[in-house]
């Protein structure tokens, strides 16, 4: 008989939602974590990088609204905002999260897990077994090939969340989400920062939202550097670094944040061993092609590098494994909790810049690409009544990408202070299919920003 049902290797929040789930579906499961519980988001990522960003985001807010304006006497308080992101990591401490999991009835074993055949999970030197496998490691950051880098000891993501100085300068290498967002977040704390990318600000969305977010960076007294690129880095014997760039120009700094990219964690897994492609490419159960035993949810499998994302491919990978280890038939077709089909066509995803950009489905490119026969509207949110009422001279812009032959969204984008939660709504329309014109009766409030939403079908 083997040890457990399940063995999930890593305890992030995707690990911990495959594990939950398939102990509701009856399963004996076991969660293998090298770190924290709760992983890289709780203690690294999400949570305390939104919470750097938020005390800077309110104090812009208020000095947008007359009355709170003048209010406004004095600038960040850089130890309360360091205090209060820690209470979020509750002090890199996982109590919390390892009672969790006893509460749920899934077993914790502390330790680095290895596969070591179809079943078998080896442990710092200790072998479990169980019928099924599932891989949540997660990503890790890249680094680029440039000389001096690694010796030069950057700054990684994890070092700037958990940070608790602000360097007096610092460079960022990156112009995609979690480089423009700790631009915003250390420029506000206080840092004279250098943002360097060698493509456009947050290139894999519309453009328009790259040019909200590079004025408001530039307002923000971020130096912006794009289409350029470091060809070497020095640290110096005081701690300072030094960065040459491919124009001739050398950037001085205390810190430097390496943020340009993360690759799926497969490394040290012994997926090689066992014939099993690092690249995992899985079905929308999560199961890993070529195997019947082992699944793969969240960063780790490269479909869509984001944690609300992998929490929905872990529910429906939990529930999967608990529905084929009882052999009960699986609900695998397109609406099927069975299938994480939203992976697919309708990714929400929010950037906490200042302004927000929130986007979900396909850019106006992709569609393109994909053969949609579309068109486009775009409405200026600062025209709506609630944006007025929100900020004095809001700028924003919002966009749906329409399908014509089906008279359906596929895409949304909207840039400015507060659209965040203005996606899920986009989010429904695009995953029920909601044609046109049954839009027209979800009337929204007013004033509210979501007016947005009349002005677009208005220009349809």
């Amino acid at each position: 008989m083997n040890d457990f049902d399940l063995i999930v290797i890593g305890a992030g929040p995707v690990g911990e939602n495959i594990a939950d789930y398939a102990t509701r579906g009856g399963l004996r499961v076991a969660i293998v974590e090298s770190e924290l519980v709760g992983g890289e988001c709780s203690y690294w990522a999400c949570m305390p990088s939104k919470a750097l960003l938020r005390s800077g985001q309110a104090l812009r807010a208020a000095r947008l609204v007359p009355g709170a304006r003048e209010a406004v006497t004095a600038k960040l308080d850089a130890s309360a905002v360091f205090a209060r992101r820690d209470s979020f990591t509750s002090g890199w401490k996982d109590d919390g999260q390892v009672s969790w999991l006893e509460s749920a009835g899934v077993t914790l074993i502390r330790g680095r897990g290895k596969l070591q055949s179809p079943g078998r999970v080896q442990v710092d030197g200790l072998t479990f077994s169980a019928t099924a496998v599932a891989l949540a490691t997660g990503s890790v950051p890249t680094m680029p090939d440039i000389s001096g880098l690694a010796e030069a000891a950057p700054w990684g993501t994890r070092e700037a969340a958990a940070a608790h100085h602000v360097p007096r300068r610092l460079v960022i290498f990156g112009g995609g989400v979690a480089g423009t967002e700790m631009a915003f977040a250390y420029s506000s704390l206080g840092s004279k920062v250098t943002l360097i990318s060698r493509g456009a600000i947050l290139g894999k969305e519309e453009p328009f939202a790259g040019q909200y977010v590079s004025a408001a960076l530039k307002e923000a007294g971020v130096n912006l550097l794009v289409g350029v690129s470091a060809t070497k880095v020095a640290r110096d014997e005081h701690g300072n670094v030094h960065i040459d760039l491919d124009d001739g120009i050398q950037l001085n700094a205390e810190e430097l944040l390496v943020a340009t990219g993360r690759i799926p964690a497969t490394y040290g897994l012994g997926l090689q061993a066992l014939g099993v492609d690092s690249n995992l490419e899985v079905d929308d159960t999560m199961l890993v092609t070529g195997t019947d035993w082992l699944y793969a949810a969240g960063d780790v499998n490269g479909r869509a590098l984001l944690t609300h994302q992998g929490k929905y491919q872990a529910r429906v990978a939990g529930e999967a494994i608990a529905a084929r280890h009882h052999g009960a038939a699986l609900a695998t077709d397109r609406w099927g909790r069975h299938a994480a089909t939203a992976d697919h066509h309708a990714v929400p995803r929010v950037i906490f810049s200042d302004p927000e950009v929130a986007a979900v489905g396909l850019t106006e490119a992709q569609a393109r690409a994909a053969g949609v026969n579309l068109r486009t509207v775009a409405y200026d949110i600062g025209h709506v009544a609630g944006a007025s009422l929100h900020a004095q001279g809001y700028t924003g812009r919002a966009q749906l990408v329409i399908d014509q032959d089906r008279s359906v969204i596929v895409g949304a984008t909207f840039v400015g202070q507060g659209v965040a939660e203005l996606l899920h709504s986009a989010t429904i329309a695009i995953v029920g299919e909601v044609p046109l014109e049954r839009l027209w009766h979800a009337v929204p409030a007013y004033p509210t920003i979501s007016e947005i939403w009349l002005r677009l079908l208005e220009a349809i």
